[in-house]
Formats: C-alpha cells, sequence, structure tokens
C-alpha cells in the first residue's frame, strides 16, 4: 500500500502528521514535508496511514494499491 499526498490541495492543517508520527512529518512551513510524493506504507503503519487520510479535510491524502499506485 502506498499513500499519495497532493501539494496542490494540502493546506497545512497538520491532521495527517499528528496521526501518523511515524510515517509523516512537517516542514518548516507546517505543511507535510511528503506532499508531492508517493510513499510506500509499511505494514505496521498501515492504520495510522488510514487515519491521516481520513482526517485530512482537503481530502489531500489517497491511498493507493500497487496497481494504482504505478499509475500515480
Amino acid at each position: 500500500m502506498r499513500l499519495s499526498i497532493d501539494a496542490d490541495r494540502c493546506m497545512g492543517h497538520g491532521r495527517c502528521y499528528s496521526m501518523a508520527e511515524g510515517l509523516l512529518s512537517d516542514d518548516e512551513e507546517g505543511f507535510v514535508a511528503e506532499r508531492g510524493r508517493v510513499i510506500e506504507v509499511p505494514a505496521e503503519l498501515l492504520a495510522d496511514a488510514r487515519e491521516a487520510a481520513a482526517a485530512c479535510p482537503e481530502g489531500a491524502i489517497a491511498l493507493l494499491d500497487s496497481a494504482s499506485a504505478a499509475d500515480a
């Protein structure tokens, strides 16, 4: 499973990295540092990734399976 973070939609609310501290972090401006990237989610952090995606009010985070991640 992979996590995609849309840089154009991210507004820097900070909910995602507070819910997935082992997966996401903030940059110096308060935005998720991984925005604009697709990152691999370790199995042990999948629940955190789901919570982070669900918490984003802008819908900037999407979980992708292996097949759709190849298209991202």
